[in-house]
Formats: C-alpha cells, structure tokens, sequence
C-alpha cells in the first residue's frame, strides 16, 4: 500500500521528511511517496484548498503551518482515536492550538520561534554586545557595516529579514510590534488592537531600516533569500527560524563557527519574543488509507524522529523532555538557552480569526509592506488596516 505525504523544502526539511517516512516503510511493509509543495506558506496554503475542495485523494498526509488547524478542520480526520494518548507528550500549547471543536487535527511535527542570528566573530572583532532592544541592534548594524565597508567590505549590510508580501511578513511585523508593547493585531477575544502608537512606532522604525541596514531586496526576501546573503557572509544580523542554524554551520558554509543565535530584540517598552512558528501533520478525510497514514504521523511525530530532526538540522522538537536529551543540546546548545523563547511564542491570532485568519494576515502583510515600500506612512496605513479588518469582522470572526 502506498501513502502520500506532502513535505516542505525548506532547508532540509524534504530529505528528512523522505528519510523518516521510508524509515516507516521498512518497518510497516508500506511504500511511500513524498511530495514536495512551495516554500511559502501562503502559496502553500493556497494549493492545499484547491486540492481539498475538490476532495483530493492523492494526498494522505498534509504538512500543515500552525495557524492553519482553524482554518482546514473540515478537511482532516480527528487523530485522537490512533495517537494512543501520545499528545500528552507535547508542549500543551501546540495540542491546544491544534485542537478544533474537539477533534485533534493534526500532530505536532516540529515547534518554531524566530529567533535573531549574529556574527559573533564581528561582534567581538568591533567590541559590541549581542543587541537586546531594537535600537542596539540597529546603532550596532550601522556601526559595524559602516566599519567593515570603509575596510574594503563592500557587500556587507547590517540586517536582513523576510519582507516579501506573504506570511513571512506578517510574522515579522508582529514580531516588531508584540515586543514593543504594541499587541498582537487581534486579542484573544476578537478584538482589533493593531491600530496603537507603539504598533506604528515599531513599523515605522522597521521601515527605516531599508536601504540604510537592511537592503532593497529585503522587500522580496523570504527565509532562504535572507539566509542565503547571511550565510555567504553579507549580513551582520539576520531574523529567521532556527533552521539555519545547521546549515549556517555546514561544512561548506562560508560562516562556519562565526556565528552566534540569541532572542530577538525588543522595544523600549516591551520583551524579548519571537512569533509561533512551526509545523504539524494532519490526515486528510478524503484519504483511501487513513488508518495507514495515522500510524505515518503517529511515527514522524515520535520522540524517535523527533530527536533525530533536531541532531541533523536543527529542528525543535514539540516534546519538551527532549530539551533535556544530551544529544540533542550537544547539537543545539542554544535550545536550552532558549527554551523560553520557543515555549512561550507569540501566537498569530489564527485562532481568534478562524477560517478568515488568511484574510487577516493577507491584509495585515499588504497595509506593512506598503510601509516599508515608502507608499505608506505607518500611522495611517494601520489606520486604513483597522477599517479593513472591521469590515471582515463585521458578522463575526
């Protein structure tokens, strides 16, 4: 019997999702196929409704982002009846969030956070510390690109982070928002919150960035863009998920042993907090195998796998016993000193929003990039964006 399994490809993400689902093969008899599917989440997305509303049956098991449980529940089977308790294992937060009208959607395949990486070796070289506020990481980007160009360093920038117009930027920009005491867009209860002070203060800095520390390209930049200048040595700091931990230490990378991860900055009056990341694994209702396709999820989300997601490529795992394993810090020490940061994330409000959470982001993303486009002033522009949001709340969330 074969199941199908749709893998992202960011990073290694296809080889170890290939690795483990034919490791189950081995052991169950099956064959497997893995499907890859777009980078970008909301292209991602975007593919997965045309398939599931025509009820697709090619597909068994969906990657599915962790804000998207709101929104595909009616497409995925309850796993609760196959994991055999295993959820009890997992960060609470997650099975919560994966949790609709009391089915278990999905199950958590690995947790994210973003987090801000560093080039230690010209930290130390130009005597600053690792930033802590947003101002120090910028003074302390300007300074050392300044410093480094003037020496010959010609292609080097101070910052890089996800700007295109997609999902990427809705985590980022919340990011500048949250940990500036600006909210969370919406709060819990369904209330539009965006349209504060220090949410514009925190756009309206980011945006200042562009062309001074971060580069014009920025605008288009998902994780693999910003990774990609970072890792061949033109950035000082760069914002992305822990991922690029291992491939930033590979033994073909150009920064190899130069470079350092810490907690993003914050603002004057807010904390230090990365955004929720992460993703899960759900089986589709359309499925002709799903008793088959569980016993895969139940298998790629596993300690076992889970461990060795973590040892090979720096993924988090979603089982906090796993934070204590010396393998496993032995590869990421800054897991422990991190932990916070990924177990106490800021969550997108996907699950205040519901099935029009993509609206919300889409509309979010559109009104920040305009910000940081130089179309748009951020106080008007989140102005503008609570009057949209009003309008797609107006029977509800």
């Amino acid at each position: 019997m074969e199941i199908t399994i749709s893998c992202g490809a960011l990073g290694q993400e296809l080889e170890l999702c290939r690795d483990g689902a034919e490791a189950w093969a081995r052991q169950t008899g099956h064959t497997v196929r893995t499907v890859s599917v777009p980078n970008s989440a909301s292209e991602r997305l975007a593919l997965y409704q045309m398939m599931l509303a025509g009820g697709a049956s090619q597909i068994d098991i969906y990657q599915l982002d962790v804000v998207w449980p709101g929104i595909l529940a009616t497409h995925f089977i309850d796993l609760k009846p196959h994991s055999q308790g295993a959820e009890a294992a997992h960060f609470p937060a997650i099975i919560e969030n994966n949790m609709v009208e009391g089915r278990l959607i999905a199950m958590p395949l690995y947790t994210d956070a973003g987090v801000l990486f560093y080039r230690k070796d010209l930290l130390e070289k130009h005597g600053r510390p690792v930033p802590a506020t947003w101002a120090e990481m910028e003074e302390t980007a300007r300074a050392i690109q300044e410093a480094e160009r003037a020496a010959g360093g010609n292609g080097l920038w101070g910052y890089v982070f996800q700007g295109r117009a997609y999902e990427g930027l809705t985590v980022n920009a919340l990011e500048w928002v949250a940990s500036s005491g600006g909210g969370t867009i919406i709060d819990d209860e369904g209330g539009i919150t965006i349209d504060n002070p220090r949410a514009a203060e925190a756009i309206g800095r980011a945006a200042a960035w562009i062309g001074r520390i971060a580069p014009e390209g920025a605008l288009t930049y998902t994780e693999e863009e910003a990774r990609g200048i970072f890792q061949s040595g033109n950035a000082v700091f760069m914002r992305n998920w822990p991922y690029a931990w291992a491939l930033a230490q590979g033994a073909d990378s150009p920064v190899r042993g130069k470079v350092g991860i810490a907690a993003l900055p914050h603002g004057a009056q807010g904390e230090q907090t990365g955004v929720l990341g992460g993703w899960n694994l759900g089986v589709s209702r359309y499925s002709r195998h799903p008793e088959e396709a569980a016993s895969l999820v139940m298998y790629l989300t596993g300690a076992a796998e889970q461990k060795r997601r973590a040892v090979v490529a720096a993924y988090n795992p979603t089982r906090p016993a796993l934070y204590e394993d010396a393998e496993v810090i032995a590869a990421n020490p800054f897991f422990r000193a991190l932990y916070g940061t990924f177990s106490n994330a800021v969550a997108r409000p996907s699950r205040a929003t519901g099935t029009k959470y993509n609206r919300v982001s889409h509309a979010f993303w559109t009104r920040v990039h305009a910000v940081l486009s130089g179309r748009e002033q951020a106080a008007p522009a989140l102005g503008e964006l609570r009057r949209d949001l009003r309008r797609l709340s107006r029977r509800g969330w």
